[in-house]
């Protein structure tokens, strides 16, 4: 080394390489493996058409089940209205995977704001 060349300081915590960094890593990795498999369990539900179309869905955006009201498809049938039906299809399908996706969020955001960079 140059005489009188210090070399930089590191900020506490993160001398001794990047063993700590690896540390944090792990734990992070782990701790959103367990929120994910969390997630996976959870649902949410969703409704269109006044509630007669409803559809759970679960946090990691799996569709888990479909109820429509027999009533509606009778009407649907009945009328010829089958783009209504499919539209309302649509709305709580849509719906439900945005209320998973928001649920997500909620869970793993935290994580990701404990990012050590």
């Amino acid at each position: 080394m140059a005489k009188g060349f210090k070399s930089p300081r590191m900020p506490a915590g993160m001398g001794g390489g990047g063993k700590d960094m690896m540390g944090q890593l792990q734990k992070l990795q782990q701790q959103m493996q367990d929120v994910q498999a969390k997630l996976a369990e959870e649902t949410v539900e969703y409704s269109a058409g006044g509630g007669a179309i409803k559809i759970v869905v679960t946090g990691d955006q799996r569709c888990h089940s479909i109820t429509v009201d027999a009533d509606l498809i009778k009407d649907a049938a009945a009328s010829g209205d089958v783009e209504m039906l499919q539209d309302l299809l649509l709305t709580a399908i849509n719906g439900g995977l945005d209320a998973s996706r928001k649920l997500a969020e909620g869970r793993l955001g935290p994580l990701a704001g404990g990012l050590p960079f």
